[in-house]
Order: structure tokens, then sequence, then C-alpha cells
């Protein structure tokens, strides 16, 4: 009866954690998607409720670590249900960190605002994050599901976003080409372009611990990618 009670104990403490990992995933996919918004309609306004929400986030991923690490000590999980907590723990750190690129995205926006647009651009920009943020709700319903299949098709689907980084890169280096007035909005547009993409990288991560909770394996095949740029640096400006 002892062991069953601490059995139940578990249980509930970690469905707490795991529903505060949802909440924060949930979140990351509104900050990705308004500040995205901000950039194509230039809402200064939206762009600052985006950074000042990614507070939350942190204070979240805190929340995570902590009772994570309260769990481990109290209830002394072992095999499956330790993989469970480590999974959550690497979970919100990807989490956290789309979360900064999402507020990166909207500090770049505010400088934005200030320059001419140049072409269709940050519509490009905005197609890209909508494909990263379809990722990062795939791969939470994985996560929930315990659904392998469904976390590799997110982790297949990284090569997409990589594709579409390389083809703003190139739409970029033209504008900037044509016309040098369109160099500073086209390299804060690059970055933004590029915190995106490790955005995609990031929900990757997390559909391959998804994989490993399940299986217990990291996927053994590398990931596929396409990121045909070197020099940009995405962490930059991460806090």
């Amino acid at each position: 009866m002892n062991e069953q009670h601490i059995a139940s104990a578990f249980d509930r403490d970690l469905e707490a954690i795991q529903a505060l990992i949802m909440k924060m995933g949930g979140l990351v996919e509104t900050s990705i998607r308004h500040a995205s918004r901000a950039l194509v309609t230039r809402d200064e306004e939206l762009a600052n409720e985006v950074r000042s929400a990614d507070r939350q986030i942190d204070d979240l991923e805190e929340q995570v670590n902590q009772e994570a690490a309260r769990l481990i000590a109290l209830r002394a999980p072992t095999a499956s249900d330790l993989r469970t907590v480590l999974t959550v723990m690497k979970i919100s750190g990807n989490l956290e960190r789309c979360g900064d690129y999402a507020k990166n995205l909207a500090k770049r926006t505010t400088v934005l605002v200030q320059t001419q647009p140049v072409g269709g651009t940050a519509k490009s920009v905005r197609r890209m994050a909508r494909e990263v943020e379809l990722m990062l709700k795939d791969v939470l319903d994985a996560y929930v599901r315990r659904d392998v299949d469904l976390a590799e098709d997110v982790r297949q689907r990284d090569q997409d976003v990589d594709q579409m980084y390389n083809a703003l890169f190139r739409e970029f280096l033209t504008h900037m080409m044509e016309d040098p007035r369109n160099i500073t909005a086209c390299m804060h547009l690059h970055f933004i372009a590029k915190n995106i993409e490790r955005t995609g990288d990031h929900i990757t991560s997390i559909a391959e611990q998804v994989i490993y909770l399940v299986t217990g394996q990291m996927p053994e095949e590398s990931r596929p990618k396409d990121d045909q740029t070197a020099f940009a640096n995405p962490d930059k400006d991460v806090e």
C-alpha cells in the first residue's frame, strides 16, 4: 500500500510538471505568432508585448527545473520514470530558448519599423515563422500522445525550414545588391530569419527527446540539415 501511495504521489507531481511544460509551450507558440505578425504589420506595441511575455516563459522554465529537482530528491524515480523527468527538463530548456528567439525577433522589429519595408521580405519571414510554429504545435502533441511517428515527422520537417531560410538569405542579398539603402533592414531581417531557423533546430531537439522518452534511445541517424550559410551568429543577442 505504501509503495502504491508513493507511486500515486509521483504520478501527481509529474502531471503537474508536464502541465507546466504545456503552458510554457503554448506561450512560446503565441510569442512566435505575435512576433511574426508584429513584423509584417509593423506593430511596435505588439512587439513590445512579446518582449515582456518572455519573462513568464523564463519563470516557467525555472519552476519546471525546481519541481523536477524536488521530484528526483523526494521520490527517487528509477528507469523510465527518471527518463521522463530528465526529458521534461531538457524540453523546458529548448522551449525557453525558442522564447528567447521570439523575443529577439520582436526586438529587431522595433528597429525595423523605423526603416522602409523591403519588398515582400517580411511576409516571407512570417511564412517561415508559421512553419516553425506548426512544428512546435505538432511536437507538443507528439509529447502528450507519446507519438514517435509524429515526432519523427517534425524532425524531418526541419529540413524544409532550412530551405526556406536559404531562399530568404539569397533574397536579402539580392535586395542589398540592388539598393545599398536596403542593407540595414536586410541585415536585421537576416538575423530574424536565422533566429527562426534556430528555433526550428530547438523544436527538432524536442522531437528527439520525445523519441528518446518513448523508445529509450536517441534517433540513430543525424538530423537532416540544409542550411547553406555560414557567417551568421544566431545567438548574438539571445539572453
